[in-house]
């Protein structure tokens, strides 16, 4: 027997909360995004059972890095906003820059979209997304997953989470290892609150301040929805052409600074972070006065205007500072690296 339901059976499915022409409708247009993102080193057929991606030609010593992540309760503000493409590219530039922080190149990312009762322009608008970032770092949108499960989810809710595969010569990985003290901490710009916080600045802009989507925000010169769906900057143009002159990399997501930076600090070394280095974005500043947060709790919930941090010799600034310039991402010198067990301070100088 067909594994595909009787019309009969297909109605039934329908009442029970699964639409399959809604599904089939979805699918054409999944199907047309993802084959945009074909690369040389796709292989097989769109819609396998699994996916399949040829590793570059030319490296020694191949080594994969990968990366499982989603973009938090961010999905619940674009559900709010009916945007919907916008964290599909969340999804994929957050990716990205999980597997940059190592020095890989993406070569293909599989997606999971699970909700109940998504129509076709929901679930389509989410995976075009996701395909106009794998474009962007001209990465094969290999395959995923697209499940309705009504009962496990509310209706018109859903949850989205990604797979990357980067790729990366074994012996030009980068682990931190190489970080010493006397380096410098270049700091580069983020665009808002990238995936990360949503939970509590969610509570401080709608049930504290009582605001709607419409509604400008504080002095950050856009509107609730503007501030709060700003795509999550991919830092990859900023960093790749000058990887080899770099030390150590970490992306600031969950956990803020201090969360994410030590996790690349080798033993013998401390992170001193100026915080009068940079300006704090409106948007921060609008999130700490209206919650009434101490600056240690802001430091470990958002990423306060740093969307990733770079270790290297003070000789490689200039260098690496002008590829980010050319990519439009400001960075400015927030700190150094002194002697001492792996830990991050904030110090004024």
């Amino acid at each position: 027997m067909s594994g595909r339901p009787s019309r009969r059976g297909a109605r039934a499915y329908a009442e029970a909360g699964v639409d399959l022409a809604a599904a089939d409708a979805a699918r054409e247009r999944i199907g047309a995004a993802v084959a945009g993102t074909r690369t040389a080193l796709a292989v097989g057929r769109i819609g396998a059972f699994g996916a399949m991606v040829r590793l570059p030609s030319g490296m020694r010593k191949p080594t994969l890095v990968l990366s499982t992540d989603g973009v938090g309760t961010k999905v619940l503000v674009a559900l709010q906003a009916g945007r919907f493409d916008t964290v599909g590219e969340d999804l994929v530039n957050h990716s990205v820059n999980d597997i940059l922080v190592h020095g890989a190149t993406p070569i293909a990312f599989m997606d999971y979209l699970a909700g109940a009762g998504l129509g076709v322009e929901q679930i389509a608008g989410l995976v075009e997304g996701i395909a106009r970032g794998c474009r962007a770092h001209d990465m094969f949108l290999a395959g995923g997953e697209t499940a309705q499960m009504p009962g496990l989810y509310q209706r018109g809710t859903y949850d989205l989470a990604g797979t990357i595969v980067g790729v990366v010569e074994e012996d030009r990985a980068l682990h931190g290892d190489a970080i010493e003290p006397g380096d410098v901490l270049l700091g580069y710009a983020s665009t808002g609150l990238h995936t990360n916080g949503y939970t509590l600045a969610r509570q401080i802009v709608f049930d504290h301040l009582g605001l709607d989507l419409d509604d400008p925000l504080g002095s950050t010169g856009g509107t609730v929805a503007d501030a709060l769906l700003a795509v999550h900057r991919t830092y990859f143009r900023s960093v790749m052409p000058v990887i080899d002159r770099i030390h150590g990399l970490a992306h600031i997501t969950g956990g803020g600074i201090p969360g994410n930076l030590v996790r690349i600090l080798p033993p013998g070394c401390t992170a001193v972070v100026d915080p009068d280095s940079w300006d704090l974005p409106p948007l921060f500043h609008t999130l700490q006065h209206a919650g009434r947060i101490s600056s240690e709790e802001m430091r470990d919930v958002f990423n306060l205007g740093v969307g990733l941090i770079a270790v290297l010799p003070s000789a490689a600034v200039p260098a690496v500072q002008a590829v980010a310039a050319a990519d439009e991402v400001a960075t400015w010198r927030m700190g150094v690296i002194r002697e001492g067990s792996p830990a991050v301070r904030f110090a004024r100088p």
